[in-house]
Parts: C-alpha cells; sequence; structure tokens
C-alpha cells in the first residue's frame, strides 16, 4: 500500500471526529439484526466497530454485558468482576451502559476509582491476584472496553475468563451468539438499571487498581537497577490509558520518567497520520510515533503504547522505533540470560508470523520454542500455569513470567516491555537496538514484511483447503520448500491459512477475520531483494491456488 503524503504530521481540524456526532449516534441509531455488518462479532480482540456504521451502538453493548452475564451464570463464575476502559470516547459511553447491565443483574463491578481508565494488562493482574487464593466458586473475570490502536470513532469491548487472559474461541463464540439473539429480539430479556441507581448501589465498587499493580512491578522488572544506572526514560502515552500509571511508577521506585505527552483527547488531535493518512495509535508505526521520535535523542530510552496499553513501542537514540520482530527477539535473548528464577524446560512462545530470529535465539540458548497460530489466546494456558516463559505476538504484544518464574499476568502488558528495555539497558550498558545488530551478527539479519490482498468470499473459502499439493511448487525464491504448514507445530491448531518455508525465508498467509482481504508475511535472512522474490512469487502461488 502507498505511504499517505500526510503521512507522519500531525492532524489537522479535517482529520478529527465529531464527538458528539458519535455520541448521538451511539445512543440513538439501532443496528439491524439481520445485517451481518451491524451483529455482534467477536474476533481475537473482541467485539470492535464504529457508532457511525451501527457496529458499536449501545445495543450492542447492553447485548453483549448481558450475555456475558449469562455465560458467567452458567459456567459458575460468583465473584467480582473487573471492568476496564481505555480512553476512546465510545469507551465512556460502554463503559455506563455496561455497568447499567451488569448491576441490574447482580454483579459486583471493581472499576477505577474516579472512574477513571484501566489498561488491559492491569485488569489481568488483577484478575490474577483476585483469584489466586479464591474459592472455585467466587472467581473473578473482567471486562475491557477498547477497541486498542482503532482509530478515534471506534469502540470494543473484550472479555476475560477466571484465567485473566483473552477468552477462548468457544467462549466468545457463545458470548457472540448469545448477544445477537438480544439483538434480534429488540433486547427482550435484557435487564438494566438507570445509572444513577446503579451508582448508589453497593455492587459497584470503585478502588484503586494502579497502586497494586505499579507496587508489584518489581516482581517482573528490575526496578532497581534501572534506578541505579539513572536511565533517563522518554514516555508518550499516546493519550491512552495508562496516562497516570507513569508518574506513579517513578514516585514509587526513584525513576527518571518523563511523559513527554500528557493530553488525553477522544479526538487524538494531537497525533500524527499513520501511513494511510487516518489517525490511528499504533505503537509499532514509526508514523504514528512521530511525535515520540522527535525526542529520540533527548532521553537514553523512549516508549510508546497504544490506548489499553497491550502493546509497545521501543526508541533508541540514533536508531529510532525497533522493529517489534527485532525488539520480541532482544527481549527474549536478554530474559533467557537473566532470569534465572526460570526453569531450563519452560517454552517461549511466538506465533508463527513472527520473525525466524526467535527460533534461532531460542536454539542457542537451548529452550524449546512453542510456535501458535494468531492470536495471543494460544499462550494464556502456559503463562497461567507457567510452562511458557514468553509469549510474544509481531504486531508488538507480548508479556512474560514473574522474575522468580510465577505468573504475572495472561495478557499483553505493554508495560512491563516498555519498562524491559530500559531494565535491558541499565543492565548491559547497550540499547535495545544495539542488541539486535549482535544478534543480526551473530544469527543474520532479519528483512520482514506484511502486506494486504484483496480476497473476494469465493476465494476466502478456499483458504482453508490450501496445501502444499495445491500450491503445485517445490522453490520458493529461489529455494527449496522445507515444510508447508496448515497446523501450527506449537499446538496443532489450525492456522486458518498456510506457511511455506525454505532455508533462507519464510512466507505466510491467513484471510483477514474483519476485512475482504488475506494478510501476506514474509521474512528474508538474505536481503530486501529477496523479500520482495519471496512475496511476489507467494502472491502467484496464493493467487493461483484460490482461483483454480
Amino acid at each position: 500500500m502507498a505511504i499517505h503524503e500526510r503521512a507522519g504530521t500531525p492532524a489537522q481540524q479535517q482529520d478529527l471526529v465529531n464527538i458528539p456526532k458519535l455520541m448521538s449516534h451511539y445512543f440513538r441509531l439501532v443496528p439491524d439484526a439481520g445485517n451481518p455488518a451491524e451483529r455482534v462479532s467477536f474476533g481475537t480482540s473482541g467485539h470492535r466497530g464504529c457508532a457511525f456504521l451501527n457496529s458499536f451502538n449501545e445495543r450492542h453493548i447492553l447485548a453483549i454485558t448481558q450475555a456475558v452475564v449469562d455465560y458467567r451464570k452458567q459456567a459458575g463464575i460468583q465473584g467480582p468482576l473487573y471492568l476496564g476502559m481505555d480512553t476512546h470516547a465510545l469507551s465512556q459511553a460502554a463503559y455506563v451502559s455496561a455497568i447499567e447491565v451488569l448491576v441490574a443483574n447482580q454483579v459486583c463491578v471493581i472499576a477505577q476509582e474516579h472512574d477513571s481508565f484501566t489498561p488491559t494488562p492491569v485488569v489481568s493482574h488483577a484478575i490474577l491476584c483476585a483469584n489466586r487464593n479464591a474459592n472455585s466458586n467466587e472467581l473473578s473475570d473482567g471486562l475491557i472496553i477498547t477497541p486498542s490502536h482503532n482509530p478515534p470513532q471506534d469502540g470494543g469491548i473484550k472479555y476475560n475468563p477466571p484465567h485473566g487472559g483473552p477468552a477462548e474461541g468457544e467462549i466468545t463464540s457463545w458470548i457472540e451468539t448469545r448477544a445477537n439473539h438480544y439483538l434480534a429480539h429488540n433486547l427482550d430479556g435484557v435487564r438494566r438499571v438507570n445509572y444513577s441507581v446503579a451508582r448508589a448501589m453497593p455492587l459497584l465498587k470503585h478502588k484503586d487498581l494502579i497502586g497494586p499493580y505499579v507496587d508489584d512491578l518489581a516482581q517482573v522488572i528490575d526496578m532497581e537497577a534501572i534506578a541505579r544506572a539513572k536511565v533517563r526514560i522518554g514516555v508518550d502515552p499516546l493519550g491512552g490509558s495508562g496516562i497516570y500509571y507513569w508518574d506513579r511508577i517513578a514516585k514509587r521506585y526513584g525513576l527518571d520518567i518523563t511523559v513527554v505527552n500528557n493530553r488525553v483527547d477522544p479526538t487524538f488531535g494531537f497525533m500524527t497520520l499513520d501511513k494511510d493518512g487516518k489517525i490511528r495509535m499504533d505503537c509499532s508505526s514509526p508514523h504514528a510515533m512521530a511525535g515520540l521520535l522527535a525526542h529520540k535523542d533527548k532521553f537514553d530510552i523512549c516508549v510508546g503504547n497504544d490506548p489499553d496499553y497491550d502493546r509497545h513501542g521501543i526508541v533508541c537514540p540514533g536508531s529510532g522505533l525497533m522493529d517489534p520482530n527485532h525488539f520480541l527477539a532482544v527481549a527474549i535473548d536478554y530474559l533467557l540470560g537473566h532470569r534465572p528464577g526460570w526453569a531450563e524446560n519452560l517454552a517461549i512462545g511466538k506465533t508463527l508470523v513472527s520473525s525466524a530470529l526467535i527460533d534461532k535465539v531460542c536454539a542457542a540458548h537451548g529452550r524449546p520454542l512453542m510456535e501458535v497460530p494468531v492470536g495471543f489466546k494460544w499462550f494464556v494456558d502456559g503463562l497461567a500455569n507457567g510452562t511458557v516463559a514468553f509469549g510474544g505476538e509481531e504486531s508488538a504484544g507480548a508479556a512474560f513470567l514473574r522474575r522468580d518464574g510465577g505468573t504475572w499476568c495472561t495478557d499483553k502488558d505493554g508495560f512491563i516491555l516498555a519498562l524491559l528495555a530500559a531494565e535491558i539497558l541499565a543492565v548491559t550498558g547497550q540499547t535495545p537496538a544495539e542488541r539486535y545488530e549482535a544478534l543480526a551478527a551473530k544469527h543474520g539479519r532479519s528483512f520482514y514484511r506484511r502486506i494486504d490482498s484483496p480476497l473476494n468470499a469465493k476465494m476466502k473459502a478456499k483458504f482453508a483447503g490450501l496445501n502444499g499439493d495445491s500450491l503445485n511448487a517445490s522453490t520458493l525464491g529461489g529455494d527449496a520448500i522445507l515444510e508447508v504448514l496448515t497446523h501450527a507445530p506449537g499446538n496443532g491448531a489450525a492456522i486458518g491459512g498456510i506457511k511455506i518455508v525454505t532455508a533462507n525465508g519464510w512466507i505466510a498467509a491467513r484471510p483477514s477475520g474483519t476485512e475482504p482481504l488475506f494478510k501476506l508475511y514474509a521474512e528474508s535472512f538474505v536481503s530486501e531483494v529477496h523479500l520482495a522474490e519471496l512475496i511476489a512469487e507467494a502472491q502467484a502461488l496464493i493467487g493461483a491456488a484460490l482461483k483454480g
């Protein structure tokens, strides 16, 4: 896709969403339950949509929340529900709607005091801490209202069951079906009380969720090392839900942290435009992170996060924003050498579209690798039971165990990855970018790209049938094809697409769950030219197979 001419430049007035209009549409527009585009649809990160498009309106939230209540009842979940939200405009509205349904159904709700923001990893951490010594009939779970890094006009909601991580497919499918039933029947069966009544009821409890999370950070990050080394950290929260955490972290541990942008604005008008000319709080995009990149040489390390803080962006002096795959490899390499409390048989988890440099790092350390399909949910069990030390996605999301090998959280945590970058610098004296250069010198330099291609419904239906025979090829990019995968080697789960591996690179393709396109990932350990060859040949092979 061509880069927009204004990518990386500050947003202008014409780029900003009309917030009053957006909120009016949220409360007044009625989705058509017979229109697939306006029904509840849970992807890998919950239900997302836009009030302007009738895909994220109050009726969606009322129906989804009642469906979650119903799921809790049939699953025997009776403890408090932690309710988090980010800084998108629709998140505040959906937060109120969700409380009205939860309290009406006699669910105890725990939310941040003053109705403030709560990041995804904080909800996960709180659920796990609450459930550590809870009886089986007192387990807690959570709802997080966020569309992640999506544009300001979007909304999202996701459910985390008692294990603290993203809900499994069978759970989200159950909730989706139930919610669409309520939509189709004009919300018949949805219980609700007015927000003014809900606020006064003891079922709604506001607590300081920041303090317990911040106090516990020393169990997962060497905060003393960062303080001793006096690492100067620049932070851009990108207007997200972690905005009030950094000052607490700095004060608690004596860190030199400067928040370079402390604005919270539902239009996100302080952002620079992403590669397509849209406002998108993507901390892995150099265009969206241009504001922080302007500070890269003023600090020892700079970090940014998306609005719900489940992703991270790492900026190093001189070199700029790190490729997410490069930082994942650096993080894994460092942790495997600096966490003596981790047992040697613990696996390192990665999605199958993450860099093969991670494979080489694991092999060098003699540690097992668990390669799974796209979606952080595949790491939840391992992080929860302590058999997976680290789980990471190519899209700049990851989590890892406490320093003693215990569970920290089971969802992606942008805070600890950002602080890990500072720990790496403090302990080794090298920036993560310098550490990557050392890995590249040892294992080979990685050239990686993801591109999107159009996909119609007929072609999408054929994706599940792709295999080595349907591709009818023995080489790719000049090398013999070593493997054609349709199931992930780490857990045997279906990829939903295909991955082709050679000695010097790989490609993977899978259809998007929300758009009429397929995503093609490719990596070469030869050159950018070789990467382009891999992509071109893969597009031709897959295109021919889907049309055949």
